[in-house]
């Protein structure tokens, strides 16, 4: 009994919440009957970690929540009878089958195409379990779709005498039928967004009916448009909330000043992208005495003017964040505000929510207030000019730049040393005409300037975070968490740059992040580096926003949370509103609703990546569509069942398919990351450099067909 208590504690050590969520219902499932409190449960599985001890009562909380456990009494749950039948999420597969994602048990689950039952992409599903017919694969079926993910769809109209169908674009498996009537004026070869009406037990495509007509396939307003709705993103702000944004008046009544602590004296600038409209963050600095400087974080104060329960919060909470595609912003407030009233714009007063610190020469925070305040911004600076200050050390405040420079740098080497990770990644970006149409892809990276804003605003999130949660009875607050990564996507990463020399240690979290960063600088300017950092990054959790802190292990950091952008991010006007409400004594706030606000909030930021992701894709293929027959150098960025994914040297990415790859049969080596021959023993390995021709270039699918070129001209 003890060798198993000593064997469960080395494995606790390296628990995460999701596999952590798997072996507290596997403790569950062998013990139907038995009921257990967190105590209880950690003891079974040998935790004895205060962290993840603590990790445990988090996993319950969110179990009971999803109706998979029961409290039976204060403390104590119980697993829900479920008779063979378990519930998730729909995940299709390029084959037509689908996958059927659940945290109650710790493998997907297979259904076939028949058996899907009508079930779509994101569905959340119940699923009766069939008895194991294959060796590793669980199979069922669908009896109940228990919340459809969307009923809207876009695609393109197909026309003919008496009805027409919408072709759907991305993972969704059907046409939408549409009689004539039904078509809004839609014509064939336009884009339009549909509703399914009705789906008959026994009929292959459901009825739909046209909403909205977007346009003409393939010009760039209908295609930014399709991808917005596809996403279910909103395109425009209705009439109603642009009308309230236009009430707001730009003047600052001087009650409301007397009110707040008055910094116009102090030196305050921003530092932004040169295209930026919406400044919601400047910094001030001035020096207090030698060694000693009061640095200001000063955030728009968009709380202020977006009040509870209006037509401008329902609306910011629905978008809940602004969504960057290649060539817009679409903003989660209207112009009036994001660019106007609340942006923090040169030469005016501006209303804040401020996070002040007093600073030594090392970087030690001394001391910290938040607050209200009034500012005026003294400069906007571009990030090309603020870098030109610190590379030079000459230009305006360079007095001012070149101390927070000092200081940032200082706060970095103190971050990376306690444990957070330095991921650099590059940003792909388009040249493009009047018409959308891109004209050249260049890249962007992070230099000083990046840095210097961005080490301020992470200092301030922490800070906020940890005077509201780190005291004994923490009130309820919006965090940023971010999961520890999944041990076996660690060890198979690992097992990877072993072929090229490297390794990570993955005794702790902090060893972790320690071997993490050095192997990041090791590949730096490597022709291998991007493959390495894209696995190290998808070995990581995806972070969110919960009531339920778990810390956030990219950074290091036990308490962070999001106050820094509620211009353009929801959480962070719901941090003011509570970092407000508990500086004033208010009373703690309504976990189970912030909960809520939260799932919303991370659903919404998960769109709004996908939709910017698609946008880039778009750009790209349409970049590359008159480079059809030309050869190119690139690198293996991904391999599957169907075929390898190739990145070229300007980050645009396509497929080479397995019907290609026609002088062997080639199986998926899943945990070698490559292709492996049958006959010839051939691998194709993830990271390989290669030569391809392009093939085809199919913008409705935003999708580039490569085919591997052996001797290239």
């Amino acid at each position: 009994m003890k060798k198993k208590k000593t064997k469960n504690r080395s494995k606790s050590s390296t628990f995460n919440k999701k596999n952590l969520k798997n072996a507290i219902l596997t403790v569950f499932y062998d013990n139907p009957q038995k009921s257990f409190n967190y105590k209880q449960l950690a003891a079974e599985l040998g935790v004895r970690d205060p962290e993840v001890r603590r990790l445990v009562s988090v996993v319950l909380d969110e179990l009971s929540e999803d109706n998979t456990i029961e409290q039976v009494f204060r403390g104590k749950y119980k697993v829900k009878s479920g008779g063979g039948q378990i519930c998730g999420k729909v995940e299709l597969q390029p084959q037509g089958f689908g996958l059927i994602i659940s945290e109650e048990i710790d493998q997907p689950v297979m259904v076939s195409q028949r058996n899907l039952n009508h079930a779509m992409e994101g569905d959340k599903v119940r699923v009766t379990m069939y008895a194991r017919r294959k060796k590793h694969q669980l199979e069922g079926e669908v009896i109940e779709i228990i919340e459809r993910a969307k009923t809207t769809f876009v695609g393109t109209i197909e026309r003919s005498r008496n009805f027409a169908f919408l072709i759907p674009v991305g993972k969704v498996g059907f046409d939408l039928f549409i009689p004539n009537d039904k078509l809004k004026g839609a014509v064939g070869g336009q884009k339009a967004v549909a509703r399914i009406t009705e789906w008959p037990t026994r009929a292959k495509n459901p009825f739909g009916e046209v909403i909205e007509v977007l346009g003409n396939a393939g010009e760039n307003e209908t295609e930014m448009h399709a991808i917005l709705a596809e996403f279910d993103l909103p395109i425009r702000f209705p009439e109603n909330v642009l009308k309230a944004a236009e009430k707001i008046s730009l003047e600052i009544p001087e009650e409301e000043i007397e009110k707040r602590r008055d910094m116009r004296d102090v030196t305050t600038f921003t530092i932004d992208p040169e295209d930026a409209k919406d400044f919601d963050d400047a910094l001030s600095v001035r020096k207090l005495k030698d060694d000693l400087w009061e640095v200001g974080v000063h955030i728009a104060d968009v709380s202020h003017y977006v009040r509870p329960n209006t037509i401008l919060d329902d609306e910011a909470y629905s978008r809940a964040t602004s969504v960057y595609l290649v060539d817009r912003v679409v903003p989660m407030l209207p112009e009036k505000l994001s660019n106007g009233v609340c942006s923090l714009r040169p030469n005016e007063d501006k209303l804040c929510f401020s996070a002040v610190f007093k600073v030594n020469g090392e970087g030690e925070v001394l001391k910290e207030w938040f607050g209200r305040t009034v500012i005026h911004s003294n400069r906007r600076f571009t990030y090309e000019e603020a870098q030109a200050i610190i590379e030079t050390g000459e230009g305006d405040l360079k007095e001012e730049v070149l101390t927070l420079q000092d200081l940032a740098v200082k706060l970095r080497q103190k971050r990376f040393k306690e444990g957070s990770l330095a991921f650099d990644r590059i940003e792909v970006k388009f040249e493009i005409d009047e018409k959308g149409k891109p004209l050249s892809v260049f890249f962007k990276e992070s230099k000083e300037s990046n840095k210097l804003i961005e080490e301020f605003m992470l200092l301030a999130n922490k800070k906020v975070a940890e005077h509201i949660g780190k005291v004994k009875a923490a009130k309820t607050f919006v965090y940023r968490i971010h999961d520890k990564p999944d041990p076996e996507k660690l060890d198979n990463f690992n097992h990877f740059i072993k072929k090229f020399g490297y390794g990570i240690q993955t005794t702790s979290s902090k060893t972790i992040s320690n071997s993490m960063n050095a192997l990041m600088a090791q590949v730096k300017g490597k022709s291998e580096q991007n493959v390495v950092e894209t696995l190290a990054i998808r070995s990581m959790a995806k972070a969110a926003y919960s009531t339920r802190n778990i810390g956030h292990y990219g950074l290091g950091f036990e308490y962070y949370s999001h106050f820094t952008s509620p211009i353009r991010r929801y959480p962070d006007v719901m941090v003011h509103r509570l970092l407000e409400r508990y500086l004033d004594g208010g009373r703690s706030a309504n976990a189970t609703k912030f909960e809520d606000y939260c799932k919303h909030s991370s659903e919404m930021e998960n769109r709004a990546a996908s939709a910017e992701r698609s946008s880039i894709k778009y750009k790209q293929v349409e970049f590359m569509k008159d480079k059809i027959g030309q050869t190119f150098p690139g690198v293996i960025s991904g391999i599957t069942d169907w075929g390898l994914y190739v990145e070229l040297e300007n980050k645009c990415e396509g497929m080479v398919p397995m019907r290609e790859l026609d002088d062997d049969f080639y199986t998926f080596d899943e945990k070698n990351y490559c292709l492996v021959g049958n006959h010839s023993k051939k691998t194709y390995q993830l990271g390989e450099s290669v030569w391809v021709e392009i093939m085809r270039a199919n913008l409705e699918k935003k999708q580039l067909d490569f085919k591997l070129v052996k001797n290239p001209k």
